[in-house]
């Protein structure tokens, strides 16, 4: 009797193990997927954080100003500052017979035709070009916090659970220490308990790595300001709705890009030549010593000759750009629609896996009661106990590793779309 006795303990501790894990993942599994507790940061308290410290955010400002004056200068009468010309002449280093003259005017560029009014309409391309812009960018630096954020989720999972696992490990080789010195168990049970604890140890460090490379990805987004440790929201953005799918700010980029070229390249085509110069100027002279200064008014215009080859350069370089940003457009265009396709039947995918994975748990843990009370009753054998409790253990880990990434899913799809995270 005390020989089997010693067979079937070891295989209740492993029992009475895989119990307690199983209740350890239950409550993570919903630990994780109900709200998070008041003042936790949120992915998208995570992604402003992160978004503060980019150099676009920082020099949005700048280039706000800079397209504001653009088009400030686009509404001056001159397309350049007027300049002051002044010039004397006298006849001393020759002859100094009292020739004298002195002349001070002002110089003012005018516009070309048609000049004026494209520079107006490149000046208001451009401020839309600016939002565009920075919509744009943060848009690309939402997915680099989607994708960090939702790694760390399931680095903090894993790493969690580990620990857990670990400390039920070595609870469990206290107890059978204490049972092997009173003679109740034999050193082989032991050793075995001992070899559970180096696993989970094992396996405990190796989830904690992963946790610190995944925490310090995010940490390196938002400079150490919002701590990943202190993070514990969970949950995922909401699905996003058809009133959301506005323009996508990747696309708006390229289309205000296109409109800049565009009126670059017609700007560029009034620019044939320089500008013309109005030039005003007054002149007070004399021609010799006694004679008396006269003063004119000197009215003139300045004409430059075309610009030629430089000019043709600069308009095939503005086509080009355009043309570039064309093509570019379509392709994105193309490639966003096809992101949007998959990163919705990646939804659904989820959703139909989270719902198998609760009514498996759900199922499991049915059985598990049903099993642990025909078990008590000695009508259930310990091959068969051990089992359906391994069976319980995975199907719990398996729905909260569902939950995870249906909210991931849920991202990738409002990212698709352009959407920024909430």
């Amino acid at each position: 009797m005390r020989l089997s006795e010693k067979k079937t303990a070891p295989l209740r501790l492993v029992l009475s193990a895989i119990a307690l894990s199983c209740g350890v993942l239950s409550a993570h599994a919903q630990g994780h997927t109900d709200a998070a507790p008041g003042g936790a940061a949120s992915l998208k308290e995570v992604f402003e954080t992160a978004w503060q410290r980019q150099p676009e955010a920082r020099a949005l400002q700048s280039r706000r100003d800079a397209a504001q004056a653009q088009a400030k200068a686009a509404g001056l009468l001159s397309p350049e500052a007027p300049s002051l010309e002044i010039s004397q002449r006298s006849d001393r280093t020759t002859g100094n017979n009292g020739a004298r003259e002195a002349e001070i005017g002002i110089a003012v560029p005018i516009w070309l035709p048609g000049q004026r009014t494209a520079s107006a309409e490149l000046a208001q391309a451009e401020i839309s070009f600016v939002e565009r812009r920075v919509l744009a960018s943060q848009l690309r630096l939402a997915s680099s916090v989607r994708d960090a954020w939702w790694s760390w989720q399931r680095a903090r999972v894993d790493a969690e659970l580990a620990r857990e696992q670990l400390t039920n490990a070595r609870r469990l080789a206290a107890d059978v220490a204490k049972r092997t010195q009173a003679g109740d168990l034999a050193r082989s049970d032991q050793h075995q308990a001992e070899g559970a604890v180096a696993a989970a140890e094992a396996l405990a460090a190796q989830a904690q790595a992963a946790s610190a490379v995944a925490s310090a990805q995010l940490a390196a987004l938002t400079g150490g300001v919002a701590a990943p440790d202190s993070i514990h929201n969970g949950t995922g953005e909401p699905s996003p709705v058809p009133s959301q799918t506005a323009r996508h700010p990747l696309l708006a980029e390229l289309e205000d890009r296109i409109a800049v070229a565009e009126r670059t390249a017609n700007l560029i085509s009034t620019q044939k030549r320089a500008n013309p110069e109005l030039t005003v100027a007054t002149t007070r002279d004399r021609g010799a010593f006694g004679e008396r200064y006269g003063q004119t008014v000197l009215i003139g215009v300045r004409v430059p000759f075309g610009a030629g080859p430089r000019y043709d350069a600069r308009v095939a370089t503005a086509q080009a750009e355009a043309i570039e940003v064309q093509s570019q457009l379509t392709l994105e265009r193309d490639r966003i629609q096809a992101d949007q396709r998959g990163a919705a039947s990646r939804v659904e995918a989820a959703r139909t896996q989270l719902d198998a994975a609760q009514r498996r748990a759900r199922l499991a843990r049915e059985s598990r009661g049903f099993f642990d009370k025909s078990f008590r009753l000695g009508e259930t054998d310990l091959p068969t106990r051990l089992r359906i409790e391994a069976e319980a253990v995975e199907a719990e880990r398996q729905e909260a590793r569902s939950r995870i990434d249906l909210a991931s899913a849920i991202s990738a799809w409002r990212q698709s779309l352009g959407l920024l995270p909430q």
